[in-house]
Formats: structure tokens, C-alpha cells, sequence
């Protein structure tokens, strides 16, 4: 089997849960260190499927990278090669195939609850949840692409999640673990005081409260989405 590809924007912003949901189903995977200046592959049918990750940067910045990885993305759909994108990449799913990235209503940080919607679409993805509650670390947000079916939104965020055949963008963070957490806490100390104004961004104190339980029922739902998508992969 091809390996899945992992691209990863930031050191801290790995693959998470993700990875580990690969190695317990013995799928191969390697990891595309973007911001170690890694190339971008040029062809998505070397891979299973694509993954892309979370960062601090805009999908709208002037980077060397971020072209190429849109004509991938472009590309990985044509192929019928499936795409996964977490915040980030859901942004990056969402511009390569014409939609639109620009500033969320508020900047989301910490726990939120996520609404799925009531569709066959959704339930093929979520199962029978209804709701879950997701983690959050944003400013932006995206608008769906043609043919994109909305799954699931927040008070704060009307996007949360779309589905294009077999290709899933989130704009939320199903993929923690406790310690990605807790880095991320500690990194971005400065950017959660600078907006603490903000009616969803929360203390490191709160985000960290009930941490393993809270990661616990999120990997539960990362099971069923990350399942329904492998269903995809080229084997």
C-alpha cells in the first residue's frame, strides 16, 4: 500500500492523534516536513491519500509553498486520491478548490461545541452524533467550494467541516493529544492574553481542564471521521 502523506506547517502542529490512528491500522504513512523547507510532491498518486495540518500562517501569505501544495490539492481531487485537511489544511482544501479564506467572526481558542448537520451526508460521516465538543485554535475561516455539502458548524464559526465525495476539510482540531495541547498552550501564551476580549477563547487554565477526558471523547469522533475517509485509500 501507498503510504498516506502527511504535510506539516509548523513544528509544534504535527499530525497528533492522527498518526497514532494510522500505526494501530497498520497504515503506512511519512511526514512532509513543510516547514523544514521540504519540497511538495508534484504527483498525489505517489500517495493513499493527502493530510494536511495546522499552522500559524494565512493561505492567503506570500509563501513559496503554498502555491504548489494548492495544485497538488487540485490535483489529489482529479485523481479521486483522498484529501484531508485539519484547520489549515481545511483552509488550503478550501481555496485550491475555489473557495474563499478571509477572517472568522471572532478568533476561537480552546474548547467549543460543534453541531452536526441533520443530513445523510453528515450522518455518513459522523454517525449518529450530534454535536461534539471539538478543540479550537483559529482566526480565520473558510467558505465551501462548488459542490462542497456543509457537515457541521459552531456558534462562533458557521463553517466547521465540509465533505466533497471522499475529501473532508475541518476547520477544527479533532487530532489533539494532551501534550499538543499543552504546547500549544505554552506557545501561544501571548496570543490567547492578546485576545482574551474574544467570547471564544479561553484561559490555558480552562483549555487545559479536564484534558484527558476531553481529548479522549474528541478521539472518538476523530475515529469515525478518519475511518469513514480511509475508506477511500488506495490500496
Amino acid at each position: 500500500m501507498k503510504p498516506v502523506v502527511i504535510f506539516r506547517h509548523s513544528p509544534i502542529e504535527g499530525p497528533g492523534y492522527f498518526s497514532a490512528w494510522l500505526e494501530a491500522r497498520r497504515i503506512p504513512w511519512r511526514l512532509v516536513r513543510i516547514d523544514a523547507g521540504e519540497p511538495v510532491p508534484e504527483d498525489p498518486r505517489e500517495a493513499s491519500g493527502l493530510v494536511f495540518m495546522g499552522g500559524p500562517m494565512s493561505v492567503n501569505d506570500e509563501l513559496p509553498w503554498i502555491g504548489p501544495v494548492l495544485t497538488l490539492i487540485r490535483r489529489a481531487v482529479a485523481e479521486n486520491v483522498p484529501v484531508l485537511g485539519h484547520c489549515l489544511g481545511g483552509q488550503l482544501m478550501s481555496k485550491a478548490l475555489g473557495g474563499r479564506v478571509g477572517p472568522n467572526p471572532v478568533k476561537e481558542i480552546g474548547w467549543g461545541r460543534v453541531r452536526v448537520a441533520d443530513s445523510p451526508e453528515a450522518r455518513r460521516w459522523f454517525g449518529d452524533a450530534r454535536e461534539f465538543l471539538s478543540f479550537h485554535w483559529h482566526g480565520e475561516t473558510f467558505t465551501l467550494p462548488e459542490g462542497a455539502t456543509a457537515l457541521a458548524s459552531s456558534e462562533h464559526c458557521a463553517n466547521q467541516t465540509f465533505a466533497l465525495g471522499p475529501h473532508l476539510a475541518m476547520q477544527c482540531h479533532v487530532e489533539m493529544t494532551p501534550a499538543l495541547v499543552r504546547a500549544w498552550c505554552e506557545s501561544g501564551g501571548e496570543e490567547i492574553a492578546a485576545n482574551r476580549a474574544s467570547p471564544a477563547v479561553q484561559s490555558p487554565e480552562e483549555i487545559e481542564r479536564d484534558l484527558a477526558s476531553r481529548v479522549a471523547h474528541l478521539n472518538a469522533v476523530a475515529d469515525r471521521l478518519y475511518e469513514r475517509w480511509a475508506q477511500g485509500l488506495a490500496r
